[in-house]
């Protein structure tokens, strides 16, 4: 790993505690890393390993392949539909387009999302405390619960919040959902 990006990871993996208001010590305990190991992680006085970064994405919530690409130096600009991930659950047949996926070098992220007729799809936490959303209904009628606050969205409506506790989208069993997330 060039030195650049090894600062850029070590300043990253400082972040994702900071974010969360862990201490060295909270980190520890969520990641099995002990506290000297993970100050010198964020120093930047020692690389990762692969089994660390693991443990770290673990605890944080983050596939290493998201860590990864928010350390990358640079981001393509045009991101052509073919090459736009999309990821569907065997379970419900929700699907979630990645649009606009994390970059190093921007804040935001934007997902197409399908959510089919009679679902329901709950988070108890989320991933980072804090971070900004804005669903945007492109057709069909989302019920999207903000801690536990039932908000009735149709075509054309948008909901802005900032995630703190749990979320819930659900559908009628009479009609699906296809909405944009943006997420910074």
């Amino acid at each position: 790993m060039p030195d650049d990006l090894a600062l850029r990871l070590a300043n990253r993996l400082a972040e994702l505690r900071q974010v969360r208001n862990w201490s060295l010590d909270t980190l520890a305990s969520h990641s099995g890393i002990s506290r000297a190991t993970l100050s010198r992680m964020e120093n930047g006085s020692v690389s990762p390993t692969a089994e660390n970064l693991g443990r770290l994405c673990a605890a944080y919530g983050l596939p290493m392949s998201r860590l990864l690409m928010m350390v990358e130096d640079s981001f393509v600009p045009k991101i052509p539909f073919e090459r736009q991930g999309e990821w569907r659950d065997p379970e419900t047949g929700f699907t979630r387009r990645s649009v606009s996926p994390p970059a190093s070098g921007l804040s935001g992220e934007v997902l197409e999302c399908h959510l089919p007729p009679g679902t329901t799809i709950a988070y108890d936490a989320p991933p980072r405390t804090g971070q900004e959303h804005h669903a945007i209904v492109l057709d069909g009628m989302l019920t999207l619960t903000v801690d536990n606050t039932p908000h009735d969205l149709s075509a054309g409506d948008c909901l802005r919040y900032h995630l703190a506790g749990p979320t819930k989208f659900e559908t009628s069993p009479e009609r699906g959902a296809r909405y944009i997330l943006v997420l910074i």
